[in-house]
């Protein structure tokens, strides 16, 4: 059995090895917070660490009020949902959860999912199919690309963020639909907030764009609910413009639960919860989790200063890169990539900034192109000036240090 398995395993593994690209886990000892216990793989020590690599970043996994809301909810709904939402699954909290993220996002109606993942794979593949088309940045995140190839459309990539780019994709699957006699079905999908670079989809532009062309526009909020506009509303709020015709999101990042969502018309919601696959063929969430994400997603409703907490600690962090002498422009969301190249030399700095109590992790091939490793920081609201200044000093001394080899 195992030589069997070796052939499909040992040739890639040891690619990855070689390249520089194999992975590994950590063990977190502690609950998400800006400051964990980590073990050490290497002597089996546990040593607290500043994290600079959550994607918790209103840091309200550890609200007191906030994690017993969730344990009552576990005593009154049990730790499980039993079955799938169109059975036996739907139950109360699912039912206000999905009420609350439509006021939230100043939509008509919201549908939950299990993760953002099956919200992205499911949506796409329910909506488009076989002969339709769809415009696809080229940074979108791996659940986009996964949908894409399960709904069997016609994908075109276009530049990232050009918009240029988009309608001349647009512009060309128009004249061969035409050229065909085909009707002519088109979707733009984008990120909102790109998980690698920190950058935002240009909305107003987007809506323009697609809309003068006949097109659904799709936004995936993943990074941008909770973060993004005065509220963490996302996209529409910071710009200040309307709505995409389709919104994702997850409950897994500031919202600091679990699940994935789709907010938009009553009409849309009713026609995934009918054709989404990956809504119908799975076991509901667990309530006591629809439950804690609804009591998460009021905090921050009722908070709207974490969410300005969050933006500051940003802005002063992406300064104290620059006072090191780093090249880092001011994010616009809660991601702040540090580009480094080499995949070796950001997989040396990321462990020796782990040695001196900084987690950032190394981002590689093939989430990002060859070439273009980086180290990822990802911010909280609750980290302190002093933690920020620490780690951007630490930074800018170990990216300027040659032939950084860490310790074995």
């Amino acid at each position: 059995m195992s030589t069997i398995i070796s052939k499909f395993t040992d040739a890639a593994l040891s690619e990855m090895r070689q390249n520089h690209t194999y992975r590994t886990m950590r063990l977190m000892e502690s609950p998400e917070a800006s400051r964990v216990l980590l073990r050490d793989t290497k002597d089996g020590t546990s040593r607290e660490q500043v994290l600079l690599a959550s994607n918790s970043y209103l840091d309200l996994a550890n609200v007191p009020e906030l994690k017993q809301a969730m344990a009552n909810a576990v005593l009154e709904w049990g730790t499980g949902s039993g079955g799938a939402r169109l059975t036996t699954g739907n139950k109360t909290p699912h039912v206000e959860l999905e009420s609350e993220i439509a006021r939230f996002k100043g939509e008509e109606a919201a549908i939950t999912f299990n993760t953002g993942y099956m919200a992205n794979v499911g949506t796409i593949s329910a909506l488009c199919g076989k002969g339709d088309y769809v415009f696809s940045d080229e940074l979108n995140h791996a659940s986009i690309i996964d949908g894409i190839r399960l709904s069997r459309s016609k994908c075109l990539v276009y530049k990232h963020n050009d918009m240029a780019d988009l309608e001349r994709a647009i512009l060309e699957a128009k004249d061969a639909a035409g050229k065909s006699g085909a009707e002519f079905r088109g979707m733009v999908v984008t990120d909102a907030v790109f998980s690698m670079d920190g950058d935002l989809a240009n909305l107003p532009e987007l809506l323009r764009i697609a809309h003068r062309h006949d097109c659904l526009l799709m936004i995936d909020e993943a990074h941008a609910t909770g973060v993004i506009g005065k509220t963490g509303r996302g996209l529409a709020e910071h710009y200040g413009c309307g709505h995409a015709d389709v919104t994702v999101g997850t409950l897994s990042k500031a919202v600091a639960a679990e699940g994935g969502f789709v907010a938009g018309s009553a009409k849309l919601t009713d026609f995934l919860r009918n054709k989404a696959r990956s809504f119908i063929f799975t076991t509901a969430m667990a309530p006591a989790v629809a439950a804690a994400a609804l009591n998460n997603l009021k905090f921050i409703n009722a908070h709207p200063e974490r969410v300005l907490q969050l933006r500051g600690k940003v802005n002063f962090f992406c300064e104290s890169l620059r006072c090191e002498g780093l090249d880092v422009a001011t994010s616009p969301s809660a991601i702040v990539p540090i580009v480094i190249g080499d995949e070796a030399k950001a997989m040396q700095v990321s462990e020796a900034l782990q040695e001196r109590g900084i987690l950032i992790p190394a981002i590689r091939y093939p989430t990002v192109a060859k070439g273009q490793a980086r180290l990822r920081a990802s911010l909280m609201a609750t980290h302190t000036k002093e933690e920020l200044e620490f780690a951007a000093h630490t930074l800018a001394e170990l990216c300027n240090t040659p032939n950084l080899v860490p310790r074995t």
